[in-house]
Order: structure tokens, then C-alpha cells, then sequence
């Protein structure tokens, strides 16, 4: 499936008429990763969850990767902890971390199974509702019934003997169907799997960091979302015409599925895949991904909005 990726995000860059990539933009970017480390989101949050054992890390990030999309909205969701207030991925981390903290991720999974929705709100409760609460609610379901049933409550017991990112990919797509992220464009199959190989990649740092180990993660293309975009188009690496550029300043909801939305998703891994060969693929491109995504969180510089799109995908 990983495969399909590329080419397919590469047909819907060729046809598109709302998205360009400036290539000369791109290349100033790629000067950056001069001064590149490599690092990873987890190592930066402020819990310790490099303190749970391996086993119970990936555990929590199997539930709490295939729940983390769309959370913007007027007012967006917040929640208040320890007299501080969070928004978006960090306060779902937060609220699922608590879950699992000081407890054995077995017995978390064997519990949730028999959780409400109504439990399920309370867990996430905030200052309003967090948008698509159903249908997270029916995702921890899904997979905790799956797991519970076919891999004796421990999704880590399934894929601990795996250090690529081919087989765990295949792994979650096979067993877990809240993880497909397709679109139709111009009659055509996309595939993008943004949380599958979010899932994928946050696995296999942990298995590296923890367990010391080998891993390759060289197959993974990169999570299409809408932070990297906005930070490509504030760079003007990703050009938009005056019809998406209009929706996007105005905070126009685009539909999912849209044209301009596919296209938006798409022209983002090309650049990536594009930044990768430039170096000769001496930085993964799930790197190149993280460092662009962590240029977004620098919420004390002014850019441009992202584009909003409510979607189980990203």
C-alpha cells in the first residue's frame, strides 16, 4: 500500500489546477536541513511517557494516534490542567495519557472495551465538545474490541518482533479499517494513510529509543494533514489559486474529498518526496515531515491560516 502513495499523490499533482509547487521555493528550504537534528514529538511532551515500558507506550499510541484529527472550531476545544490550558493534539495526548499512566496497558484495553460514550465525553471533556466525539468514541471501540479479542488484549505482543516499516504498516491496515485514508480524484484511487504511518513512525522511534534497536523507516512518505501544508504555503513553497486561496484567508471550510483538498494533501508529500531525493535520501522523509511539523508549532510567528476540513483522517 505504501507504494500506491507516491504514485498516486504524484497523478494528483500532475492534474492539479488549484495547487503549484514552486520548486525554487522548495530548494531554499532544503538549505535549512543543513542544521537539521533529528527528533520526535514524544521526547517533547510534557509527560513521562518514556518512563512507561515499551509495551505500554505503543499500546496508548495505537489509541491515541488513530483519535488524533480535526480539532479546530470557533471556539476550539481546550481543556484546563494544572491552571494551564492545551488545544488540539497535545490536550487529547493528555487526556488518553491519563488513561495509561502507573497502569498496565493490558488491563487498560480489557476495560475500555466496556466503556460509554457518555464515559467516553467525560474522559475528553473540555470548554465544548470535541468535534467528531462519535466517531472517536466508535474508533476506540473498534480497535480495543480487536485487540482484546484477536491479540489477548497487547497489540505490542503482534508486532514487537518487527523493526520495519512495511510490516508494521501492513499490520495496522490489516487489522485495524478505521485506518484507511483514501480519495477519489478524477476517477482515480488516492492513498494517503496519514495516520497509519503517523502510527507507524511513532512505533518504530520508540522501539529505536527504548530497545536501543535497528529500525527503518525509509519507506514512509510523510502524514498529509493541514499543519505542514500551511507552513509550506506560508513559505510559498505551495501555491494556491485565487478560488483555494480565498477559502483558505477566509476560513472557508473545504469539504473532504474535495479537489482542492486532495490536491492540497497531495502537493505536500510530493515536496517531501522531492526534499528527499534532493539529498539524496540522506534524511527519511518522515524526518523532513517532523521537521516541517515542528516549524508549525512556533505559535509566536504569524502565518497564514490553515485550511480547515472536518475529516476522521487528519
Amino acid at each position: 500500500m505504501l507504494s500506491k502513495v507516491l504514485e498516486t499523490n504524484q497523478f494528483v499533482v500532475d492534474k492539479a489546477k488549484y495547487v503549484k509547487i514552486n520548486y525554487e521555493k522548495a530548494n531554499e528550504l532544503i538549505e535549512e536541513f543543513a542544521k537539521f537534528e533529528k527528533s520526535h514529538y514524544l521526547t517533547k511532551v510534557p509527560y513521562p511517557i518514556y518512563e512507561m515500558n515499551t509495551k505500554d507506550i505503543v499500546n496508548f499510541l495505537l489509541i491515541y494516534d488513530a483519535i488524533d484529527f480535526s480539532f479546530w472550531g470557533e471556539p476550539k476545544w481546550t481543556i484546563t490542567t494544572d491552571s494551564k490550558q492545551l488545544d488540539g493534539g497535545m490536550a487529547l495526548l493528555h487526556c488518553i495519557f491519563n488513561l495509561f499512566e502507573k497502569r498496565d496497558s493490558v488491563e487498560v484495553y480489557k476495560r475500555l472495551e466496556k466503556m460509554t460514550l457518555e464515559k467516553f465525553k467525560e474522559i475528553l471533556k473540555g470548554n465544548v465538545e470535541i468535534p467528531l466525539l462519535e466517531e472517536r468514541y466508535k474508533r476506540v471501540i473498534e480497535i480495543v474490541k480487536r485487540v482484546n479479542e484477536k491479540m489477548n488484549s497487547n497489540f505490542y505482543e503482534w508486532i514487537k518482533e518487527m523493526n520495519s516499516d512495511i510490516e508494521i504498516f501492513n499490520t495496522i491496515i490489516e487489522n485495524f479499517p478505521c485506518f484507511d485514508d483514501i480519495r477519489t480524484y478524477k476517477n482515480k484511487t488516492i492513498y494517503f494513510y496519514k495516520l497509519a504511518q503517523l502510527l507507524t513512525s511513532d512505533i518504530l522511534y520508540v522501539i529505536e529509543r527504548k530497545e536501543q534497536k535497528n529500525v527503518d523507516y525509509s519507506s514512509l512518505l510523510g502524514c498529509a494533514d493541514y499543519k505542514i501544508p500551511q507552513v509550506m504555503h506560508d513559505l510559498g513553497i505551495l501555491e494556491y489559486n485565487k478560488e483555494l486561496e480565498n477559502k483558505i484567508i477566509n476560513k472557508i471550510e473545504i469539504l473532504e474529498n474535495n479537489e482542492d483538498e486532495v490536491e492540497i494533501r497531495a502537493s505536500m508529500l510530493i515536496v517531501i518526496n522531492y526534499i528527499h531525493e534532493k539529498m539524496r535520501g540522506k534524511i527519511d522523509r518522515m524526518d523532513i515531515n517532523n521537521f516541517i511539523w515542528n516549524r508549525s508549532q512556533n505559535k509566536t510567528k504569524k502565518t497564514k491560516p490553515y485550511h480547515l476540513t472536518r475529516t476522521t483522517s487528519y
